[in-house]
């Protein structure tokens, strides 16, 4: 793996990683760090820096489904046009091309579950090239993007006495 590769699992695993740190990291000067990153930066390898938020531990209400979508793509431009409709509003966070039983999935979120089911109904659905949808609600993350949200590890061994 190359050095640049090393950068950006850097900046994945953690956005607030230093340039100097990750300098220090890799033994690389800070000129040679910061050099790569503004070209992945205006390249569109890096596309945004963030933080992964827990909002159960928040006051947000919300909820977030996944839609499977069956589709008939456009002729000439395939599946594009249709996901470049899709994700286009705000309510969908993701948009991810499948192979399989469906053809695309769509992550949104609202502030109920009738919001949601509203969407799909007067946005998604009606769209000359959808086939058929099917709506799946998150009732809880367990793990995105490789961090864990809860992990409370419980010793399950018995306590034996004598």
């Amino acid at each position: 793996m190359s050095k640049n590769e090393k950068i950006l699992e850097i900046l994945e695993r953690n956005s607030d990683a230093s340039h100097e740190q990750i300098a220090i990291m890799l033994d690389l000067t800070l000129e040679e760090v910061e050099t790569a990153i503004k070209k992945y930066e205006e390249d569109g390898v890096i596309l945004k820096h963030g933080a992964l938020i827990n909002w159960e531990k928040t006051d947000k209400e919300f909820v977030t489904a996944m839609i499977e979508l069956k589709v008939t793509p456009q002729r000439g431009e395939g599946f594009d046009k249709i996901a470049e409709r899709i994700y286009r509003y705000p309510e969908v966070k993701s948009l991810y091309l499948m192979a399989g039983a469906f053809d695309l999935t769509v992550v949104i979120e609202g502030k109920t579950m009738k919001e949601v089911a509203l969407f799909v109904s007067d946005k998604i659905a009606p769209m000359e090239c959808v086939l058929s949808t099917a709506t799946h609600f998150v009732l809880k993350k367990y793990k995105d993007n490789n961090v864990i949200f809860e992990d409370d590890t419980k010793d399950d061994r018995q306590v034996i006495t004598l």
